[in-house]
């Protein structure tokens, strides 16, 4: 038996119940994984919400890290008591194991801890296709960051500083910016005290950025858009503040023929090969030192609602995750 975060509803975070399940064993390209610690991101608000229904009941919890117990037929890449990590669908990481299907679970390296592990999956891998698989970035290109002090933010902006590409880092108060800066931010904009678009012009000197890169959503949007310099780039992965309102897209061609994309991360890693080389990047930046994961937040995983309070006041900084 195994404890699992399920949700029969979508709801606030108090729909959230921890059931015992069967785990089972795996089927052809299948493992059993037992998790040492699990992550917590963004998606599974958005899930638990019902802003991305799934079938109910459903299982949440969508990156995690552990020991590999047992290994179906077919599965190559992976063998019993191997250590893994992974970020993948379906989601129901917030438990003690499960069978999941293995082409997305990649070896974790031995200097990469259980915590890391289960802190990085889905954020870096995040930061690995913003900055290597969405649109052409080269050394001296300018990007505008939004919340670039939470787990993904941060990673970014180191991964930025490492590639020579300038970071404009947006967050929510003075504290997060110094953050943000820490962690290789060229520039900090304060979103509350200051309007963030004006700024990026003045630290551009009227010029704008290349790329924008905003998980932010709905209160960012139209300022985004005008950080931009002629073809620019905006990239809009995420919807903390809420979903974007539908878009004229007439307003790209007058605002300098504007490039938009909406990717998800599950779209770069459904190909297990794509997959497993875009870890690899991530791992090597880890241990190379260039990325550090830091984790802010730790919880238990009887106490996964106030995990998810906590981050949806905006109250975290860094990775938060689940300690089992």
């Amino acid at each position: 038996m195994t404890r699992t975060v399920i949700i029969e509803e979508f709801g606030g975070s108090d729909a959230m119940q921890i059931v015992e399940r069967d785990v089972g064993e795996p089927g052809p390209g299948e493992v059993r994984i037992r998790h040492k610690a699990c992550g917590l991101n963004f998606i599974d608000v958005y899930q638990r919400s019902g802003l991305y229904p799934l079938p109910l009941p459903t299982a949440l919890g969508m990156e995690a890290a552990g020991i590999i117990e047992a290994v179906g037929a077919g599965v190559t890449h992976l063998k019993v008591g191997d250590r893994a990590a992974y970020a993948s669908m379906p989601p129901g990481a917030y438990c003690d194991a499960r069978v999941m299907p293995a082409a997305q679970i990649c070896p974790l390296p031995d200097g990469i801890t259980f915590e890391q592990g289960a802190a990085m999956m889905l954020k870096g891998l995040t930061v690995q296709y913003l900055f290597h698989r969405t649109t052409p970035l080269n050394k001296g290109d300018t990007v505008l960051f939004h919340a670039a002090a939470g787990g993904v933010g941060l990673i970014a902006c180191q991964w930025a500083r490492a590639a020579g590409i300038t970071l404009i880092a947006t967050a929510g108060s003075d504290e997060k910016c110094a953050l943000a800066a820490a962690h290789g931010a060229n520039h900090t904009v304060n979103y509350r005290t200051e309007d963030f678009a004006a700024r990026v012009k003045e630290i551009t000197g009227g010029k704008g950025v290349d790329v924008v890169m905003d998980s932010v959503g709905k209160d960012t949007f139209e300022g985004s858009l005008d950080c931009l310099k002629p073809l620019g780039m905006m990239i809009s992965f995420g919807n903390a503040s809420g979903p974007v309102d539908p878009v004229n897209i007439g307003i790209l061609g007058a605002k300098g023929s504007l490039k938009l994309t909406r990717p998800t991360l599950f779209t770069h890693i459904a190909d297990h090969e794509a997959c497993q080389q875009m870890a690899k990047a991530l791992f090597d930046r880890v241990l190379s030192g260039a990325v550090e994961i830091r984790i802010d937040q730790r919880f238990a995983l009887a106490d996964v609602a106030a995990a998810h309070d906590a981050l949806e006041a905006r109250k975290t900084t860094g990775a938060t995750i689940l300690e089992l």
